[in-house]
């Protein structure tokens, strides 16, 4: 058996090889027992994921918006982790992960009935199945938020970010990780570089484009006002990403190890790739640039996590850092469009290249560049690579359309962007009477 066995269902339902568990894997019959060692790790892991948004991604994102802000951030990250987890418990997991429909799941699971603490999801309690994805479902929202960053509306956010998590990325995961028709076609994404990245990257850009630019974009500075913070939050990424990529085996086994490994050695490849054309375009490299290669290294790697090797790890790497690097120019220099944290070119493209990537690179016989075998039933690279190619395109135009019809509803109800003179002032203090820093004079 090859490091990456693809677990089949009794039912012979195809698993789509996302997380490395089944569709409606919580079906398992009623006599299995949950393993100690793969439960322990995923409780791990689960926490990891979720230290992904709070704090990691919160102090990431914080520190790259202006000081008037930095609190809107931190707030939108911790209402969009509440609101999230409460939809995925009373409604999201049942519609993704529950019955067999091409589309989209059923009601069978609706606020998480029958299921017990006795029940089993492979080899780990079906609620800790249910806590692990409900941080993916916490994340992917999240991540959105550096798309339209310092000119949204809070109460437009909720609901933004409440029907794009039910219309758009349940959908999706049903699609691929619980049973749907990419999943069944034999797409390969490991750990959400379409579920997660694609979706996030997207929605992210087409929020820019609807919401407009910040006022005074290309035309005053807009640095972040604390990378120190930035650079905390990006080393939290980091390591939660263990949780993010190596929890996606659902045990502890050879697949979560070398997801793992592959994991930072693409983070690596990102940060050097992406200071290297830093240092090539301006002459210097930056602490900005070295953490967003990261998380460009990361992103990309995410979809082939559990299917390529070492040596295809940094070679996806380090294409993520300049891919992304390019597409970051390109979104800002040439399209003008104000995607205040680079989240289309860094999480999008990078989904979207280490999705093609994990169509080629998990295919054995490649030499020092083999991976551990295409999905079941695969003919070849050129037929895995053509499932992959699908399901970007597919995922990408679902995401654009929906993210759109939705920003306009929301746009109707309550109002999308908050007034010029608000926006000069800071969401801070016009969303949420509060100031990040209040440094009183001590005289000093």
């Amino acid at each position: 058996m090859s490091l990456i066995s693809i677990r089949r269902r009794a039912s012979a339902l195809f698993l789509c090889a996302g997380l490395g568990a089944s569709p409606a894997v919580w079906a398992a019959p009623a006599t299995a027992t949950f393993d100690k060692a793969d439960t322990a790790w995923m409780m791990m892991a689960t926490a990891l994921v979720l230290f992904m948004t709070l704090p990691g991604l919160a102090l990431f994102y914080g520190g790259l918006v202006r000081v008037r802000n930095v609190l809107s951030v931190l707030m939108q990250c911790f209402a969009i982790c509440a609101l999230s987890s409460l939809l995925w418990f009373f409604i999201g997991y049942s519609l993704a992960f529950s019955g067999h429909g091409w589309f989209i799941g059923n009601l069978d699971r609706i606020g998480l009935a029958g299921i017990t603490p006795n029940d089993v999801t492979g080899t780990i309690p079906s609620f800790l199945f249910v806590l692990y994805q409900m941080t993916f479902a916490v994340i992917t929202p999240a991540l959105i938020i550096g798309g339209f960053a310092e000119r949204l509306r809070f109460s437009a956010l909720l609901w933004f970010s409440a029907l794009w998590l039910l219309i758009v990325y349940i959908p999706v995961v049903h699609w691929i990780w619980g049973g749907g028709w990419l999943g069944q076609l034999g797409m390969l994404d490991f750990a959400g570089g379409t579920v997660v990245h694609i979706t996030a990257g997207v929605a992210a850009l087409v929020a820019a484009i609807v919401l407009g630019p910040r006022n005074g974009f290309q035309k005053r500075p807009m640095a972040p006002h604390n990378l120190t913070m930035t650079v905390s939050g990006a080393g939290m990424l980091w390591v939660g990403w263990f949780g993010f990529n190596g929890g996606s085996a659902l045990a502890v086994d050879g697949q979560a190890v070398s997801a793992m490994l592959v994991t930072h050695l693409a983070a690596a490849a990102g940060c050097i790739a992406w200071i290297s054309a830093e240092w090539i375009r301006f002459g210097k490299p930056s602490v900005l640039g070295i953490v967003t290669g990261m998380v460009a290294g990361l992103g990309t790697i995410t979809p082939a996590a559990g299917y390529v090797g070492p040596a295809a790890a940094i070679l996806i790497g380090l294409a993520g850092g300049i891919v992304c690097f390019a597409a970051t120019m390109f979104v800002e220099r040439v399209l003008h469009i104000d995607d205040s944290l680079d989240v289309f070119p860094v999480h999008g493209v990078g989904g979207m290249l280490g999705t093609l990537a994990a169509g080629i690179f998990a295919a054995t016989g490649l030499g020092p560049l083999s991976g551990y075998g295409l999905a079941p039933g695969m003919s070849g690279i050129g037929a895995q690579f053509g499932v992959q190619l699908l399901g970007v395109v597919t995922v990408l135009i679902y995401t654009a359309v929906l993210t759109w019809g939705l920003l306009k509803l929301v746009d109707k109800l309550v109002g999308l962007r908050i007034g010029p003179d608000d926006e000069d002032i800071g969401l801070d203090i016009t969303e949420h009477e509060e100031r990040g820093y209040d440094l009183q004079s001590t005289g000093m």
